[in-house]
Order: structure tokens, then sequence, then C-alpha cells
């Protein structure tokens, strides 16, 4: 039996090598995403932190420049809070873009994996046509050469 050999296999090690690359910027944006929506959660904590300060600084004593730098704090923080929202936007839609480039390099891959499975499956019956026609061939050479011994001993 012959050996099968994808004619473009060289493209398709090429898109192999593209999807690993392309899971590899994916799993990277996951990460960046993951580091920015970290950073957020912590400024959240902080501003919440600053909240509890505020209603502690209102009980008591009015110690009114600890109560204005609070509320300076707090609006400062609303501040880095709103900014830290698009940064994990930002990271969001670098992950979607990643998404969408892993998908339709998957989606090559796999049309060419198709490709070659039907070329494999193209080779395995031109295969089984030339192995017939040869046992075809084998079986008439036989049947003449039986045709020619009954002959010459008749």
């Amino acid at each position: 039996m012959a050996k099968f050999h994808y004619s473009m296999q060289s493209i398709l090690d090429i898109k192999l090598k593209m999807e690993e690359q392309a899971k590899q910027e994916f799993s990277a944006a996951k990460a960046a995403l993951d580091k920015e929506q970290a950073r957020l959660d912590h400024l959240i904590r902080r501003r919440e932190e600053y909240e509890r300060k505020a209603e502690s600084l209102l009980t008591g004593s009015l110690k009114l420049q600890e109560i204005e730098e609070n509320r300076n704090a707090v609006l400062s923080m609303d501040g880095f809070i709103a900014d830290q929202r698009l940064n994990v936007e930002a990271a969001e839609r670098g992950l979607e873009q990643a998404r969408e480039q892993l998908t339709e390099v998957m989606r090559e891959r796999k049309t060419h994996e198709n490709l070659k499975e039907k070329a494999f499956e193209q080779f395995l019956e031109d295969e089984k046509h030339r192995e017939g026609k040869e046992v075809d061939e084998l079986t008439s050479y036989v049947y003449g050469q039986r045709i020619n011994e009954k002959a010459s001993v008749m």
C-alpha cells in the first residue's frame, strides 16, 4: 500500500501554530483582564474603608480637617474607580478580540483538517480501486495461464 501524503500539510502545520499563538494571546488577554479586575476590586474595597472611616469620624468629636481629608479621599477614589472601570472595559474588549481571533483560527484549522480527512478518504478509495484492478489483472493472468497449460497438455 502506498503512503498517504497530504499536499497541504505545511499549511495545516502553519494553522496549528497560528492556533497555538492565538490561544496564548487569549490567555494573556484573560490574565490582563483578571489583573485589571483585581485592581478595580482593590480600589472599591479602599473606597468602602474610607466610607466606614467617614462614618466613624462623624460620631463623637468632630475633627473638620480629618473629615475634609476623608471626603477628598473618597472623591479621589471615585475618580480612580472610574478610570479603572475604563481599564477593565478596555481589557474586556481585548479579550473579546482575542476570543474572536482564536475562533477564526480554530475554524480555519478545522477546515484544513476536514480537507485532509477528505483527501485521505479519497486516497483510500483510490488505493482500493488500484488494488482491485491488480487483483483483476492477476486473476486474468492466472486464468490465462491455466488455459494455456490445458491447451499444451492436450
